[in-house]
Order: structure tokens, then sequence, then C-alpha cells
């Protein structure tokens, strides 16, 4: 996305109180004490194993570490994971909004 495009999108978030992670296509995290995590907003499941996780972002990469991780749901913008999650690690790709 071009730098125009991006102040544009951002300052009509701003401007009409619009959620950012919706117009910008930022993921967006919800974390249930550490036995759920939903990602909004991501690109697909890269790896998956019962105690490591990597999602791909549209700026990068979510890593979940634990232990008796499940997909609960995955939808085309939504995933549900639950378990015992031990560690997150977000790898961005190091562009600025």
């Amino acid at each position: 996305m071009g730098r125009i495009a991006r102040k544009l999108r951002q300052w009509s978030a701003e401007w009409f109180d619009l959620p950012q992670h919706i117009v910008m296509d930022l993921p967006r995290f919800t974390m249930i004490g550490n036995r759920q995590l939903i990602v909004e907003n991501h690109r697909g499941v890269l790896h998956f194993t019962s105690d490591h996780m990597r999602l791909a972002l549209a700026n990068g990469e979510l890593e979940v570490f634990g232990t008796n991780l499940s997909i609960r749901g995955i939808w085309t913008e939504e995933v549900c994971i639950e378990g015992a999650i031990h560690d997150i690690k977000y790898h961005g790709t190091g562009e600025s909004s």
C-alpha cells in the first residue's frame, strides 16, 4: 500500500471515528487469560502443532507457543486458538503507518 493511501485511510478512520484495525487492515488480538486467543485479520495458518503455531498477517507473522494448542474455529479473517498459551511473538515487516 502506498504512503499516500495509508495516510488517507488513517485520516478517514480518525475523521469518521472508525476502528483503525478495520480501515488499515491491522491485526486485532483478543486474549482471554492464557487459555484463548482470537486473531482477526489473519491471512492463513502457516504452521500448526500442539505446541507452536504461526499465522500470516498482512504485515508480518504471529507466533503462538504453548501446550495442548488447538484451533477451535477458523474463518476467512478470524481464528480462535485454545490451550495453555505461554508466549506470543509478533514479527512485523517494518512498515510504518
